[in-house]
C-alpha cells in the first residue's frame, strides 16, 4: 500500500473512512484528471480535480469533475467576491505544500476555504488527490465536505 501522505494521515486522525487507488501517473497527459480517471476506469464526473484559486483576495480551494471546466464567475459568485483567478501553479504549491498533479484539498499546509461542485455531491463515492502524482482517495462526498468544510455550489 502507499505510504501515507499528509491527506491520507488527515483523513485518519479525523476517523473518515477511504480507500486509496493507484495508478501510473503522465505527467504529459494534456489533461490530468482525465488521464487518472481512465486509468482507474471511473467516470471522469466522479474524480474531482483539485484547483487552487484566489477569490477576491482569499486563496480558495475548488473541486469538480475532471470533465468540466470551472466558472471563474460562479466561483466569485460563491466565495461572495467581485472576482476570481487561478493561482500560478508555483504559488498553489507554496501554499499548499504539495506539488502540482498531488495536490490534495486534504492536509494542507495552509488550510483555505474549500469549494465543491454541487453536482459532485449526488455520486455515492468520488476520488480525489491522496496528496502525490499517483495516487487518489475514493471517499463518500459527504465525508469529504466534512473533512474540508467544502461548501456546494454550482461552479461549472
Amino acid at each position: 500500500m502507499a505510504k501515507s501522505t499528509p491527506a491520507t494521515t488527515a483523513l485518519e486522525k479525523a476517523g473518515i473512512a477511504f480507500t486509496l487507488h493507484e495508478y501510473d501517473y503522465d505527467p504529459n497527459a494534456a489533461r490530468i484528471g482525465m488521464q487518472a480517471a481512465e486509468a482507474l476506469g471511473i467516470p471522469p464526473a466522479r474524480l474531482l480535480k483539485t484547483l487552487m484559486a484566489k477569490a477576491g483576495g482569499a486563496v480558495v480551494c475548488v473541486l469538480v469533475p475532471s470533465d468540466k471546466e470551472i466558472s471563474l464567475k460562479r466561483l466569485a459568485a460563491a466565495a461572495g467576491a467581485k472576482d476570481a483567478a487561478m493561482l500560478p501553479p508555483a504559488e498553489a504549491e507554496r501554499i499548499t505544500g504539495y506539488h502540482v498533479g498531488g495536490i490534495s484539498p486534504l492536509g494542507q499546509r495552509k488550510r483555505a476555504a474549500t469549494f465543491i461542485e454541487q453536482d459532485a455531491l449526488t455520486h455515492a463515492t468520488v476520488l480525489v488527490n491522496g496528496g502525490r502524482r499517483g495516487l487518489q482517495i475514493e471517499i463518500a462526498p459527504a465525508d469529504l465536505v466534512k473533512a474540508t468544510g467544502a461548501k456546494a455550489a454550482a461552479l461549472c
